[in-house]
């Protein structure tokens, strides 16, 4: 990051993020942001250090899983504490869309309409793909699995790393579309129970990540960029895209209503929907942008483009109305299988 601020005055962007807060310029170095982040501590602070460096702007960042950062907002929503959330579901963003303040980011048009918001509550900045990780060293490349449904032979259970759909969106949305993809209907939901009673079932996706990198589980449910950021740190890690199927799902940034810093969150929201702030994180962090105009296969990692890819329909406004419901079910189904 120490070439960061310099690479930024490059193109422009220090004095764009400044001019775009407040005429007074010296107002701007004295507003904090305060920022509400599903990612890991390497992404907000790649992120964090930047838009400081570029804007002046100190961000306090609060990091944990995305259903305990909703449930902190709800809480919060007659005197909000934070400006921003970020790295969350679309799924997610939509269902608590009534904390958000629309803003029209000033690069929203490179982000495709169907991973964005209509009204502009929220925008995405990454597209996640549901994988599964594998720990070759655990398990040679050629003897795992190659298909959601190759996850339900008994012999791997407690072999698979799960995170907790009540504090994951993306967990929550591989078991809707699983349940969808096996026909749905109780048969589906026994071959999920089958699924589940395999999995170690963990609070955070970070440790789905961080155990299947090191060989602790030698399995993951798990999402395109940890594997691939395992991997870039000669970690012993496949990406495996699912023959029978997979999704692509947004995450995205919201300006929270009420919010402390105002100008600060626009401004946040604009910055990180820069071109050059979503290369950067790819090629730091391996997260696939939202924007549609950045060449995947020139950048690290060389991420196959959707099109090489089985990418499933996924109805989610159908799993966003019952999400209490299909939460409750899955707990259920948790717990019937320890």
């Amino acid at each position: 990051m120490g070439n960061v601020a310099s690479w930024l005055c490059r193109i422009g962007l220090a004095a764009w993020v400044v001019a775009a807060l407040a005429p007074g310029g010296p107002a701007a170095a004295e507003q904090r942001l305060v920022l509400y982040s599903a990612n890991d501590n390497t992404v907000n602070s790649t992120v964090a250090d930047a838009f400081t460096k570029a804007s002046g702007i100190a961000v306090d960042v609060v990091s944990t899983g995305s259903g305990v950062l909703f449930r902190r907002i709800a809480s919060e929503a007659a005197r909000p504490q934070a400006d921003v959330i970020w790295g969350v579901s679309a799924s997610l963003l939509k269902e608590n869309s009534r904390f958000f303040e629309p803003y029209a980011a000033k690069e929203r048009d490179a982000v495709a309409p169907e991973h964005r918001d209509k009204n502009d509550l929220w925008i995405g900045t990454n597209l996640q793909v549901l994988t599964i990780s594998q720990n070759t060293a655990a398990i040679p490349a050629a003897e795992g699995p190659k298909q959601w449904s190759d996850l339900l032979d008994p012999k791997w259970k407690e072999k698979i790393a799960y995170t907790d759909p009540a504090n994951s969106g993306s967990a929550y949305v591989t078991a809707t579309l699983l349940a969808s993809l096996w026909g749905g209907g109780d048969p589906a939901w026994a071959k999920l129970g089958t699924l589940l009673a395999n999995t170690k079932v963990l609070n955070r996706s970070t440790l789905v990540f961080e155990g299947n990198g090191s060989g602790e589980y030698p399995l993951g449910i798990s999402l395109e960029y940890a594997g691939l950021l395992w991997r870039q740190n000669n970690a012993p890690v496949l990406v495996v895209y699912p023959a029978d199927g997979t999704v692509a799902i947004a995450e995205g940034v919201a300006i929270i209503k009420g919010g402390p810093n105002p100008d600060a969150a626009r401004a946040f929201v604009d910055f990180i929907n820069t071109r050059a702030i979503q290369e950067q994180l790819l090629r730091t962090t391996f997260r696939r942008p939202a924007r549609q105009d950045i060449d995947l296969a020139s950048l690290p990692g060389h991420m196959p483009p959707l099109s090489q890819l089985k990418i499933l329909p996924y109805d989610d406004a159908k799993w966003e109305a019952s999400r209490r419901e299909t939460l409750a079910r899955l707990k259920t189904l948790i717990q019937d299988t320890r």
